[in-house]
């Protein structure tokens, strides 16, 4: 499903337009990245949480050359599933 595919099925079931309904996901979305960006997480209960983790550097390699180099340390946006998800898939 891509994000047309999500605001149509947000408009069709919450009874809103295509518009409102596109706004409400950008919304959403906008909201859940600045949350991130400010080192908040976002639970919604049943679904799941939004957060962000800090991978530490590392080494690695590059498949051209086998050189080793080193990889920057990075935080991640992660989501965990909610139990609620995780049943309503099985």
């Amino acid at each position: 499903m891509n994000k047309s595919e999500l605001i149509d099925a947000i408009a069709e079931a919450s009874d809103l337009s295509k518009a409102d309904a596109s706004r409400a996901l950008s919304g959403f979305i906008d909201a859940v990245t600045n949350a991130l960006k400010n080192g908040d997480s976002v639970s919604l209960i049943g679904f799941g949480t939004f957060s962000v983790k800090e991978r530490a550097a590392r080494q690695g390699r590059n498949p051209q050359t086998g050189q080793t180099i080193q990889i920057k340390a990075a935080k991640i946006p992660s989501f965990k599933a909610g139990k609620g998800l995780k049943d309503a898939i099985e």
